[in-house]
């Protein structure tokens, strides 16, 4: 009886589980049969292994032919069946032999000529063979995510032919040559920096907080002072990624289609998607589910210009993922997590006209508008910075005492390390208990901000941030206790509280 079992893996959001191709040649008309829940993509894979075989110069076999997907309620879809369905019909036909498959997995694409091409999404497949200790043939095209792995037990095959010397015994196949040394490690040098930034020394030093400890931050300000700007400077001011953390950024990255490049390995990701991005784009999610925006900005910056364009169930849909670090898609046929835990940074304008000074807007119109965003969504934001328009003369006069990013950063990583340190995490992750614990906050501090969340209605998460804000603050001045001036630079970050009260009062 002629049946093979060739092992490969399937795609399962970040996961890969085990596949079992089972290849079963009989007897009877000539017939090709895939079962095992193939999507279109998969089904289509007999025609590409039947050209595939013939061209490499093999003898296609003129029977009846059962290819099972096993487990066959796993959906799959891809062409990265057709390498292992195209050699368990070599297997089952006696024209490789069968031993040859032991402790080895196959993933990869067929061209009509018997090339083997790249496949998407191949990371996880690297991950889970090395914590299995499995050989793994992949296409050559996907060297560079083995690399990225650092997985020795990898080798690449460009054609089918080659691939049957080496499971024939009669020649190798390439596999990783120069390993992790291949990533560059150092931070790209960037062309802008935050000595460039013209004033605006109050919003610089909410960003360093905002770094420091990790915090979500929206900038409120006139059209062109600067806003976009100091947002997209903010990665300067970010350490690199450790490599666990990089290798689980890119792991989405290559489940969502994207090439991670070897210099931007340990870089953190910054993602800034226009105002016309669905919820699906920013969540994640479609027939089959991929990363949206939020878990490709996971360990790095969302930044959502024009906030308030944003439609607003699409922003509120932002709020679960930006508490729980993740986001969860339900589907039919599967439950599948992404990782999202990313630092949001919002801008935009205080008033639909721009400018609250400008008289063509209304206090009714501006709450209107300010109305757009809602209220649970505004208690996500652990500071809230106005960047006003400069003062006359600011833009011709030289820009003197102006920190370069460089020595900003320097103080967030020194910052970032006391908190690590302390609690093991950064201050933005701290729960209820550890505030209580390790805040070191005096006790009529702390009802002093009582008193002032009270006064300014706030919540009582906007009370829990503004606790870990003041720790960030006391990291960033080395100061081993909060103290009360620490407590009220923190209540000066929030700028669009005073703008809500003082449209309340104009009424």
């Amino acid at each position: 009886m002629a049946i093979a079992c060739v092992a490969t893996r399937a795609s399962k959001g970040v996961d890969a589980p085990s596949v079992t191709v089972e290849v079963h040649l009989s007897n009877g008309l000539p017939a090709f049969s895939l079962v095992g829940l193939p999507e279109t993509s998969v089904k289509e894979a007999k025609e590409r292994v039947r050209s595939a075989i013939i061209n490499a110069g093999f003898e296609f076999p003129m029977r009846r032919i059962t290819v099972n997907l096993a487990p066959a309620d796993l959906p799959k879809q891809g062409g990265r069946y057709d390498l292992p369905i195209a050699i368990g019909i070599l297997v089952a036909s006696k024209q490789i032999p069968e031993k040859a498959l032991k402790d080895h997995e196959f993933v990869g694409e067929l061209a009509l000529s018997g090339h083997i091409r790249q496949s998407q999404g191949l990371l996880p497949v690297i991950v889970e063979a090395r914590q299995q200790g499995i050989n793994l043939v992949l296409p050559l095209e996907n060297r560079a995510d083995a690399e990225l792995v650092g997985y020795n037990r990898v080798y690449f095959a460009s054609h089918l032919q080659g691939l049957s010397e080496y499971l024939h015994g009669q020649s190798r196949l390439p596999g990783i040559e120069s390993g992790l040394e291949w990533i560059e490690h150092e931070k790209e040098e960037s062309q802008s920096c935050f000595s460039e930034v013209i004033g605006q020394y109050h919003a610089k030093h909410g960003l360093e907080i905002a770094a420091a400890g990790n915090h979500n931050i929206l900038l409120l300000g006139p059209p062109g002072t600067g806003k976009s700007m100091l947002a997209s400077r903010m990665m300067q001011l970010l350490p690199p990624l450790g490599y666990d953390e990089a290798l689980e950024v890119a792991t989405l990255h290559s489940v969502a289609g994207h090439q991670i490049q070897p210099n931007a390995f340990y870089t953190r990701p910054f993602r800034n998607p226009h105002h016309t991005s669905s919820a699906i784009s920013l969540v994640g999610g479609g027939s089959v589910p991929r990363p949206g925006e939020i878990s490709l900005a996971h360990r790095g910056v969302l930044f959502l210009d024009e906030v308030v364009e944003f439609p607003r169930k699409v922003l509120d849909c932002l709020r679960e993922p930006m508490e729980t670090g993740e986001v969860v898609i339900s589907r039919a046929a599967a439950k599948l997590t992404f990782s999202s835990r990313f630092q949001l940074i919002a801008a935009m304008n205080p008033s639909p006209c721009g400018d609250l000074d400008n008289a063509r807007a209304t206090p009714d119109q501006i709450q209107r508008y300010l109305s757009r965003l809602s209220g649970p969504f505004l208690d996500r934001f652990d500071l809230t910075i106005e960047v006003p328009r400069l003062p006359e003369g600011a833009l011709t006069q030289e820009n003197k005492n102006t920190e370069t990013s460089s020595t900003i950063a320097q103080r967030v990583k020194l910052a970032r390390e006391r908190q690590l340190n302390r609690a093991g995490v950064l201050n933005s992750e701290l729960s209820g208990k550890q505030l209580k614990e390790l805040g070191k906050f005096k006790q009529a501090d702390l009802l002093f901000l009582e008193q002032s969340v009270n006064k300014l209605n706030l919540s009582i998460r906007s009370f829990h941030r503004l606790q870990r804000v003041s720790r960030t603050i006391a990291d960033l001045q080395q100061s081993e206790n909060v103290e009360r001036n620490h407590i009220a630079q923190a209540l000066g970050y929030r700028a669009m509280d005073r703008l809500l009260n003082s449209l309340k009062t104009s009424y």
